[in-house]
């Protein structure tokens, strides 16, 4: 590699969730206009990587078509009910048993591997669960950077106390005796996972593979990964997630925000939230596929709340056909099946309240706005967030995630948006993930690292 040069290559999967931060990063560095910039990721997401594009090219660096195995959108109805079920261990077991396919993995890391010959970056940003560009930066000894749009817990499970909530588990910081059992047991049930014989032949299936291909056996082990990086930006803060020892190396910068408003020509939403003082935003991320009989259920929520306010309702439009006609929905009920930016939405001032799944990005987002949430979790990592949103005194959880309890629904919202309290507690993390700077900081941290600063004396990769 030329001293001149210096490349930084994003990796990471192509889940909208994932993707998104990791977009929101790259997209700074193009403004900023850093040169030789690449991401790599699946075909599927090609026009979103390009139109990052700024004051410098951000390149397309293609991982291949999507695989429906590994794309929870394109999931089959069995796969998605196992992996949404209410148990907290066997969601997490169906997840695993649907992410360990070696086939996938030596296919990623063979493209990935001859995209780093090619690209010779001198700096890889790659997203956690992105496992396979991590090997492959590992094994050829590039530096790189990992960045999480999780809590550190998530990050550090095998680092945390034995009385800490287990990730994944739903459990509050401060247990009861019989929590403080299950959380023991739970996490037992996790660090066995891998003697079941259904995940035991996979990961000797895994095993085999990656030794064919010579990967660096340290990068097999979360622990490691995280050892061996540069940086690891975690898009979270602690207040929101419960305290624990943390390396240096960590940095906790908040919810990855770009310039607003992303979409300014999206005038009648805009409009429409003008208009209205109090607007409740409602959306349940990709992944949710509602039944019939929640979709009846939002609508009542949405007619109990008319006359004092608003519902903005995300939903998909495959999932529209479950709606009345127009004329029998609720007359402060407006529906959308795409918002081309989320964060405009809850930058709004007159949105007071967002009913959510408990994904990560809008678990962050909505309290980087200042804004009370309500959280219904769908699967794993949401419970968690669920707790913290309760713990933190941002939000309140439904009773009953397994469906929407209009009753129940509509009593926690009222009092979000009457009760001073939520708002409060909100704004005071929001302003607490400005205060560390976000997407501005990770860009100057990464600018910063020793591995991308060196012009001098740099040695081809491999």
């Amino acid at each position: 590699m030329s001293s001149s040069r210096r490349p930084i290559l994003f990796a990471c999967t192509q889940s909208t969730g994932l993707l998104n931060p990791s977009l929101v990063l790259a997209g700074e560095l193009a403004r900023r206009g850093v040169d030789d910039l690449w991401f790599a990721t699946d075909d599927n997401r090609r026009e979103e990587v390009e139109a990052v594009s700024s004051a410098s090219p951000v390149r397309f660096v293609s991982m291949g078509e999507v695989d429906p195995r590994y794309a929870p959108t394109m999931w089959d109805e069995e796969t998605y009910r196992a992996v949404t079920q209410p148990s907290r261990f066997g969601a997490y077991l169906a997840r695993v048993k649907r992410s360990m396919d070696a086939e996938f993995h030596y296919d990623r890391y063979r493209r990935m591997d001859a995209a780093v010959a090619d690209i010779e970056p001198a700096l890889m940003v790659i997203n956690n669960l992105c496992v396979y560009a991590i090997q492959v930066a590992m094994t050829r000894n590039i530096p790189f950077v990992i960045t999480a749009p999780f809590p550190p817990s998530a990050l550090f499970e095998d680092s945390l106390p034995l009385r800490y909530p287990t990730p994944v588990s739903g459990l509050p910081r401060d247990m009861t005796l019989p929590q403080q059992v299950a959380n023991l047991l739970f996490r037992l049930r996790l660090r066995t996972l891998v003697l079941r014989p259904s995940i035991l032949r996979r990961g000797i299936e895994y095993d085999k593979a990656m030794t064919a291909l010579g990967v660096d056996r340290r990068s097999h082990r979360e622990r490691e990964r995280l050892a061996a990086a540069e940086l690891i930006l975690c898009f979270s803060l602690f207040g929101l997630d419960y305290p624990f020892p943390v390396p240096d190396k960590l940095h906790t910068l908040g919810a990855m925000i770009p310039p607003l408003p992303e979409a300014p020509g999206d005038d009648a939403v805009s409009r429409w939230l003008d208009a209205h003082e109090s607007v409740v935003y409602v959306a349940f991320g990709t992944i949710t596929r509602l039944t019939q009989r929640e979709v009846d259920a939002m609508i009542d929520v949405a007619r109990r709340l008319e006359g004092r306010h608003h519902v903005l309702w995300k939903l998909p439009r495959e999932q529209q056909n479950m709606l009345p006609p127009a004329e029998r929905l609720p007359g402060n009920l407006r529906v959308e099946s795409w918002l081309p930016s989320q964060c405009d939405v809850l930058a709004h001032p007159h949105v007071r309240a967002f009913f959510n799944h408990g994904g990560s990005n809008s678990f962050h987002e909505g309290i980087y706005f200042g804004t009370p949430l309500l959280v219904r979790p769908l699967w794993l990592d949401c419970y968690d967030h669920a707790v913290r949103a309760v713990d933190s005194g941002v939000g309140l959880a439904v009773d009953r995630p397994e469906t929407i309890d209009p009753e129940d629904v509509y009593g926690k919202l009222v009092r979000l948006l009457e009760e001073p309290s939520f708002r409060a507690r909100a704004e005071q993390f929001g302003q607490r993930q400005r205060a560390t700077g976000g997407v501005r900081a990770a860009a100057d941290l990464i600018l910063g690292c020793p591995a991308f600063t060196a012009t001098a004396d740099a040695s081809p990769v491999g």
